[in-house]
């Protein structure tokens, strides 16, 4: 390479000429970073899910859901003494996916 006074209007021109070289090739370029992100991402969402369990993860999980036993005989009292109820319970229970 020639040694050059850098001054910023050589600077300015190798950066246009260098913007032109790269239009050609910018459709390419673009496909790749969304590719690479993609990829990444694939393997990133991969690791976590196959990621083993350790002990600690289940001693420090969220404590399951308790219910108070005052509605929970509330809601015995109220599933025994109606009839609709009853029948709102045992859909539920056969299918609970149903909507």
């Amino acid at each position: 390479m020639k040694n050059k006074d850098l001054d910023l209007h050589s600077i300015v021109h190798e950066l246009h000429m260098f913007g032109h070289a790269i239009k050609r090739y910018a459709a390419v370029i673009t496909f790749m970073m969304f590719a690479v992100s993609y990829g990444f991402i694939v393997l990133r969402i991969n690791m976590l899910s196959s990621a083993p369990v350790t002990s600690t993860d289940t001693t420090t999980a969220s404590p399951s859901l308790r219910i108070d036993a005052n509605a929970a005989k509330q809601l015995q009292s109220l599933k025994d003494n109606s009839t609709n109820v009853q029948t709102l319970f045992e859909q539920d229970r056969t299918n609970p996916f149903q909507e």
